[in-house]
């Protein structure tokens, strides 16, 4: 099957499958499907029962060779080995066989997500839900900035505040209370919704809040200094920056503590405060637009899971027209079941964009 998810290069080089033979490949591999199936260090009497024709003198001195290659690590003194973060990316990139979701998957997730009447956010909300419940991981979602024309702006005075009242082209309407500056008439409100009705009806928020600058800067002269201050002022409400206008939904906590036999809840708790720091999260996210498919990231490849050693599966979300949108994923243990995950991810951000061009 064709990959789905783009290869990270790691911070740091890292041997790759050609400096392996045949046999250290063989035994790297069965070790590390050992270790994401059960969470637990893998000694070579379990790698010989499972078809390796070695004995398990000779299996544990080639993961003694892993080991050094810095691909296997062990826990604990003769405790058998799990792989490395560095052992992980290689099995990923290069060993990982990656299938496909049944029909039955495919129907369930569509059902989840077409649901008639659900609101945008309702339906952002069960997509992260949804990969939580299936990935075993916590489902996070970063949903769009706001990138459609407007068609209509009014601000309506309502005592020392104005509801702003801004319509779009898709029909979406939102509005928001602003407190007004002393002095702000009636009049002023008029003509600062006059202004921007006649100048921003079919552009974008991106596209207006870049170019607003320079046309203030000219209207100055035509309108009076409060509507002026008051054209700033609305559109710092709407345009103050992509980060102050998307949300990110996290769902699934609970699942990482579930995670408790492969890791201990300094690593849970260290997770959590990862998850908190909704900036940065985007941030990760938001490189994901830059890949065609699903994204891979594995402890230190990211700052900001480098302490908890977690994992991240994530892809972008875009129209027909490859347009992107926004990006969706699973976070959780290094040992995440990257075979299942990342299908479940590829295959659920292809419904968003299918369910934002509708």
């Amino acid at each position: 099957m064709t990959s789905l998810f783009q290869p990270l290069t790691p911070l740091m080089a890292a041997p790759s499958l050609t400096d392996l033979d045949a046999r250290a490949r063989d035994i790297f591999r069965r070790v590390v499907e050992t270790y994401l199936d059960t969470g637990e260090p893998v000694g070579s009497r379990t790698v010989s029962k499972g078809g390796v024709h070695l004995s398990p003198a000779s299996i544990r001195n080639t993961m003694q060779d892993l080991a050094h290659l810095g691909l296997l690590d062990a826990p604990h003194v003769s405790a058998g080995r799990i792989p490395t973060h560095a052992g992980l990316r290689l099995f990923v990139d290069g060993l990982l066989e990656v299938g496909d979701l049944s029909e039955a998957e495919r129907a369930g997730i569509d059902a989840q997500l077409f649901s008639k009447g659900r609101s945008f956010e309702a339906v952002m909300d069960q997509a992260s839900a949804l990969l939580s419940g299936l990935a075993g991981g916590a489902g996070v979602v970063v949903t769009p900035s706001r990138d459609m024309g407007v068609k209509h702006v009014e601000f309506v005075a309502m005592g020392d505040q104005a509801l702003a009242i801004m319509v779009f082209d898709d029909g979406t309407v939102e509005n928001r209370l602003m407190t007004l500056a002393p002095g702000i008439t009636p009049a002023a409100l008029a003509e600062a919704s006059n202004f921007l009705g006649a100048h921003l009806r079919g552009r974008t928020l991106s596209e207006a809040s870049a170019q607003m600058s320079a046309e203030l800067a000219i209207a100055r002269q035509t309108l009076n200094e409060t509507a002026a201050k008051l054209v700033e002022e609305g559109l710092a409400a709407w345009g103050g920056g992509e980060a102050a206008e998307r949300s990110l939904i996290v769902r699934g906590r609970a699942n990482l503590l579930d995670e408790g036999s492969a890791m201990d809840l300094e690593r849970v708790r260290m997770l959590f405060e990862d998850l908190e720091q909704k900036e940065q999260l985007i941030g990760l996210l938001d490189d994901v637009k830059e890949a065609q498919g699903v994204r891979i990231f594995i402890g230190a490849e990211t700052r900001l899971f480098s302490l908890s050693g977690s994992a991240v599966i994530a892809a972008p979300y875009m129209t027909g027209r490859q347009k992107v949108l926004g990006a969706i994923g699973v976070i959780g243990p290094a040992r995440l079941n990257y075979a299942r995950v990342i299908p479940l991810v590829d295959y659920t951000a292809r419904v968003l964009g299918r369910l934002m061009d509708g």
